[in-house]
């Protein structure tokens, strides 16, 4: 990726909720669009588990309901992407496994102050984005509820679910397994764990009746072994720690965790204040339509739509289906009215 391609926040020194402090942390990320004079049409995108920047391109373009001709899009890079502040690319005493814990709540926290801060934007006008992207919009409205008029999550959840926290110990277990894994310090990496992280992954990423029905075959994959092998080689090119920091911030997502709502999770999303629709997959394993129901009791004026799809949670990733770019645009669109 080159370096022109994205700028970086430094905030000197990071204090996280989990009690230490990450000096010399970068929030990297990457502006389309101009911010208007009123610096009212700005929308966040973050990005997801496995996202970038680069990634979230494409949840946005000329003509659609986010428009860089129309909108200030600020894409922000969880931590731990490898991108932003990772153990991969952070100095010793924080590197590889030494690197704290971070929750969504300090990515918010670090984010707001990157737009405040840099570009003195005091409100936006959506948070949106898949998976923890979805959930950055949910703490967004919850920890700033002043300052956001609108979130669209989707495939997301305001809380990790237990079955999703024992999803991810599975794909945890596979990865450190590996011989060479180390406790994380480990002088090759963990190919092997890597290889299995991936394969029980994608056991979770797309639904029963998208392997019964052979849908990888629309991917270009004659069989579930190639689309399995592919996976393996995406998640060579990914960072053993870096995933795990991911998946541990994962693991905690909770909007309610924090001195303000101290884990009173019906708290929290009553005081989300903004504009809220919650799109949710019927054949999603990782956040579910029910979670989502619970949730939406609770946000003032929220409304779930739940959009069909054999091809469970990777139904929002970009060009996987075509008519859920659109489903999701027309949803965008009564947002940014």
């Amino acid at each position: 990726m080159a370096v022109a391609d994205y700028k970086s926040y430094r905030i000197d020194r990071l204090s996280l909720q989990c009690g230490d402090t990450l000096p010399n942390a970068r929030l990297a990320y990457k502006t389309y669009g101009r911010l208007n004079r009123e610096k009212d049409n700005v929308v966040v995108l973050p990005t997801f588990y496995t996202g970038s920047h680069v990634r979230n391109e494409g949840f946005f373009g000329v003509g659609r309901a986010i428009d860089p001709g129309r909108h200030f899009i600020v894409s922000i890079n969880l931590f731990g992407n490898g991108i932003s502040s990772s153990p991969s690319n952070t100095p010793a005493p924080y590197d590889r496994s030494r690197f704290p814990v971070i929750t969504l709540y300090d990515n918010i926290s670090a984010q707001h102050q990157l737009l405040t801060d840099l570009f003195g934007i005091e409100e936006i006008a959506l948070v949106t984005g898949w998976s923890m992207a979805g959930c950055q919009s949910f703490q967004w409205g919850a920890q700033y509820p002043d300052r956001v008029k609108s979130i669209l999550p989707f495939c997301a959840s305001a809380k990790a679910s237990v079955h999703n926290i024992v999803f991810l110990e599975g794909v945890k277990a596979a990865l450190q397994a590996d011989q060479n894994w180390n406790g994380g310090d480990y002088i090759e990496p963990p190919v092997a764990g890597l290889k299995a992280f991936a394969r029980v992954y994608a056991g979770w990423a797309f639904s029963q009746t998208f392997y019964r029905e052979q849908l990888f075959r629309q991917l270009g994959f004659k069989n579930a072994e190639q689309l399995l092998q592919d996976w393996e080689a995406d998640h060579l090119n990914r960072d053993a720690n870096d995933l795990l920091c991911k998946l541990n911030t994962w693991q905690l997502i909770d909007i309610s965790n924090n001195p303000v709502y101290e884990k009173n999770l019906q708290a929290a999303l009553s005081a989300i204040k903004a504009k809220t629709i919650i799109i949710a997959c019927d054949h999603d394993m990782y956040f579910t339509p029910e979670d989502n129901r619970i949730e939406a009791k609770h946000i003032a004026g929220a409304e779930l739509r739940v959009y069909n799809s054999l091809w469970g949670h990777c139904v929002a990733a970009p060009g996987n289906d075509a008519n859920f770019s659109d489903y999701l645009d027309a949803a965008i669109r009564e947002l940014l009215v």
